[in-house]
């Protein structure tokens, strides 16, 4: 049970103080959650295997998952919400 509270306890942290690309693109309904971890597992395995880092908005566009003008709406929107609080 304290590990469901903890992980609970942090994500309404995390949606309060510091939105984060992949949590606003499924949020405002660009993304599921299916392709969100997806494309976070992505972004590990080309981190692990030596490939670099693909930014998240990369990793989605290029499986088609989002249009530049979407990833442009997120980062719009997570712009807002860090000019209104501290991350």
């Amino acid at each position: 049970m304290n590990q469901i509270m903890t992980a609970n306890s942090l994500k309404d942290v995390s949606r309060k103080y510091c939105p984060r690309f992949g949590q606003l693109a499924v949020e405002m309904g660009f993304i599921t959650e299916s392709q969100l971890k997806e494309a976070l597992a992505s972004q590990i395995h080309d981190e692990l295997s030596g490939h670099g880092h693909r930014l998240l908005g990369t990793i989605l566009f290029d499986n088609d998952w989002m249009s530049g003008a979407q990833i442009d709406q997120v980062l719009n929107a997570l712009a807002q919400k860090m000019r209104g609080e501290e991350c």
